[in-house]
């Protein structure tokens, strides 16, 4: 298990950017697949981009390609989410989990961190 701890979630104009921070525990950081999600107000949590262990390849979803990239620094055992060109319906809470594979379903991720909440004005 891994232990996640979002932070940098605020509020935004829209056009404005954003980075979110995901520090994780443990020593094995390097070893997991990380992956963002958002849940928008009254909607299901839904799938925004993933990274594997190495850094080497990422996804995205459509709605944010372009604008959003995920990174990590398996050193400092965080991943990250710059959120650029930010829209009034990015506004979600916005959650890192951890899993084994790559995957953009969230029923595969076994660790989960509390959520920050980002709020983007029009």
């Amino acid at each position: 298990q891994v232990q996640l701890v979002e932070s940098g979630g605020g509020l935004v104009q829209a056009g404005g950017s954003l980075r979110l921070s995901c520090a994780a525990s443990g020593r094995t950081f390097s070893s997991y697949v990380m992956g963002w999600f958002r849940q928008p107000p009254g909607k299901e949590r839904e799938f925004v981009a993933v990274i594997t262990g190495s850094g080497l390849f990422t996804y995205y979803a459509d709605s944010v390609k372009g604008r959003f990239t995920i990174s990590r620094d398996n050193a400092k055992s965080t991943v990250y989410l710059q959120m650029n060109s930010l829209r009034p319906e990015d506004t979600a809470v916005y959650y890192c989990a951890a899993t084994v594979r790559v995957t953009r379903n969230q029923n595969e991720y076994h660790d989960w961190g509390q959520g920050t909440q980002v709020t983007v004005s029009s």
